[in-house]
């Protein structure tokens, strides 16, 4: 509950009703002799001078006793009516107040569109009134917002148009059907008192004619009955209030005045008024112990209202009457006030309290990072603060707009700055989209590619260019790595059914080598002297082609075994020779193989290096020799 707003109600609700009886304690004990002077005219010019002195004596009985009381209750009735307008208010208080600082845009034209459905046009029309602001500054800041935008992209600030959205148009075409409706309001309640002041001008040609008439019971039935629609009618022009009821209150005067052989049923009247009044003090007196002050207060409101609507009481009893009903009421607004005050210091704690949390949210505006969980972190700590500050409750109205404007500008601040930064962030991640997007384009251009090796080392260039681009758009991340994935997985599916049919080729190479070998071996053993048997097979050998990898050393020292197990088995030929068709053989290998001349080039610089040894060793032995000679 908004204790502020509990405060006001309970200071609104009809604190003027005991003021209004008291007044009318003074004007019974203070008439206008004038007044009176100018309805003792009315009658004497209404009335034949004979009759006039035989009445007199009665007459002035009456008016010692109805005079005072038709006056107070006539001013008290005058100032109910005037008032009546402000009170139709207070309903509108009785709403919890909403702080609508922390609405959004589109918060604020759904509440809008509410309020223009509501049948209540004044409180409508009072949350406009405070909306209203909060809804301009932000069509101001989306205006400068685009205007900057606009100069920053090079335009001239006098070419600048801003074009609302139709939220903006929805909200101002509410607010002026709010608006309107408030005008036709006005409008009908002006209307209502020129009625109403028609019909009490009416009552009041009915009231001459009842003043006039004779002197029976049924005339008098019938001026209470348009005394009671008199009080029933409701307000009227203020401008004609005060001389209406003067008016109406010398007509009374003068009604019981003419009509003094009634006295005995006014005072009948009066007494009936008593026990009225009486029952009322007592329901006043048991509203002191009622739990719920609120609606005490109301009910109190009520009472006063039937206490001076119900008519006077016989004088000796009035001042005892009004002080039982008056100390009542009093006990009431003892305890309201107590309530308030204690309500005020509540509110003043509250005060520190938020004071306190909008300082502590202060630093938040200068916070800045490019980690995303350090926004988030930072984020939790100002939400939990959030939560603090709307468990606090209320504010004093005097000072709650400036703290609550330090509070959640601060708030506002660290959330614009947070929106900023995931644009910037966004911003990045397009930046990033588009260069995989660019990736994307490359593996589908080469994705069918049959130049297998070359093609395997681009993918995988471009899948390390992949991962140091960074993150794109979530929206997007699926959908672009999935083509990306679908074209890698494309090509790398081809060349594995491609090495599966080389593969193939290479097992049959395989079996074609070892069959070689083997045919070697065996002419190492049938004619180990047929060298150009030989190099036919190595030709046949060299020819045949790749085999699978894990082969590839198996095969070459099976190769190599039979080759010298043919070289040794060679007769009638010297070691040097044999050594010669080995490099020989070496030679025919290499040369057939792939980079050949860099092959030869190694063999060529190795040889050098042995031959380069074997004369540094031959120097050194001779050398080592002539030293042993000599000695």
């Amino acid at each position: 509950m908004d204790k502020e707003k509990d405060i006001k109600e309970l200071e609104n609700i009809n604190t003027d009703n005991p003021e209004v009886d008291e007044n009318a304690d003074e004007v019974k004990d203070q008439v206008n002799p004038e007044q009176d002077q100018e309805v003792a005219d009315t009658v004497s010019q209404q009335e034949e001078s004979t009759t006039e002195e035989n009445q007199e004596l009665v007459e002035k009985k009456e008016e010692v006793v109805d005079e005072s009381s038709e006056k107070t209750d006539a001013v008290a009735e005058e100032q109910h009516d005037h008032n009546h307008d402000e009170d139709e208010h207070e309903d509108d208080d009785d709403d919890e107040h909403v702080d609508y600082s922390n609405y959004s845009k589109e918060e604020l034209v759904e509440l809008i569109k509410a309020l223009a459905k509501d049948d209540n046009v004044q409180k409508a029309e009072r949350i406009v009134r405070e909306i209203k602001p909060l809804f301009d500054e932000i069509r101001e800041t989306e205006r400068k917002e685009a205007l900057d935008k606009f100069i920053a992209e090079g335009g001239e600030e006098v070419d600048f148009e801003f074009k609302y959205d139709e939220l903006t148009n929805r909200f101002d075409a509410n607010y002026k059907l709010i608006r309107d409706r408030k005008s036709a309001y006005v409008k009908e309640k002006e209307q209502q008192k020129e009625s109403n002041l028609k019909k009490k001008q009416e009552i009041l040609e009915k009231l001459r004619e009842f003043v006039d008439s004779e002197e029976t019971n049924i005339s008098f039935n019938a001026f209470k009955d348009l005394q009671n629609e008199w009080k029933n009618i409701g307000p009227i022009p203020g401008a004609q209030a005060k001389t209406l009821w003067a008016n109406y209150n010398a007509l009374v005067d003068r009604f019981y005045d003419n009509r003094s052989i009634y006295f005995e049923l006014k005072e009948l009247d009066r007494r009936k008024n008593l026990e009225s009044k009486l029952e009322l003090c007592e329901r006043a007196e048991k509203l002191a112990g009622h739990e719920n002050l609120k609606e005490a207060i109301k009910e109190l409101n009520e009472l006063h209202n039937e206490f001076k609507h119900i008519g006077p009481v016989p004088k000796e009893e009035q001042e005892a009457l009004w002080q039982r009903f008056k100390t009542a009421s009093d006990e009431v607004y003892a305890r309201r006030k107590e309530f308030v005050e204690q309500l005020k210091s509540e509110l003043e704690d509250n005060l520190k309290v938020k004071e306190q949390l909008a300082e502590e949210v202060q630093p938040f505006t200068e916070f800045d990072s490019d980690r995303i969980k350090e926004w988030n972190s930072k984020t939790k700590e100002i939400l939990e603060i959030q939560k603090k500050w709307e468990a606090v409750g209320g504010l004093p109205r005097a000072k709650a707009k400036a703290v609550n404007k330090k509070f959640w500008g601060t708030f506002k601040t660290f959330f614009n700055n947070k929106s900023a930064f995931f644009k910037k962030l966004d911003a990045q991640r397009e930046g990033n989209l588009e260069k995989k997007k660019e990736l994307v384009q490359r593996a589908l251009e080469i994705k069918d590619s049959t130049d297998w090796q070359k093609t395997a080392e681009e993918f995988k260039k471009l899948q390390r260019q992949w991962k140091e681009i960074g993150p794109v758009p979530e929206k997007q991340r699926e959908s672009v790595y999935k083509e990306f994935k679908e074209a890698a997985d494309h090509f790398f599916n081809n060349k594995r059914s491609k090495n599966s049919e080389v593969e193939k080729e290479f097992e049959e190479n395989l079996r074609k080598k070892e069959e070689v070998c083997n045919r070697i071996e065996q002419l190492a053993k049938d004619n180990p002297d047929d060298l150009e048997k030989l190099r036919d097979l190595q030709d046949e050998y060299l020819d045949i082609g790749f085999v699978p990898r894990n082969s590839i050393s198996k095969i070459k020292s099976r190769y190599s075994e039979v080759v010298d197990k043919f070289i040794n088995n060679i007769e009638g030929i010297s070691n040097e020779d044999r050594q010669a068709i080995r490099i020989e053989n070496q030679v025919n290998k290499i040369l057939s193989g792939p980079n050949a001349d860099q092959k030869i080039y190694r063999k060529e610089q190795a040889i050098k290096k042995q031959i380069s040894k074997v004369e540094h060793d031959i120097s050194l032995w001779k050398n080592n020799l002539e030293f042993f000679a000599d000695s």
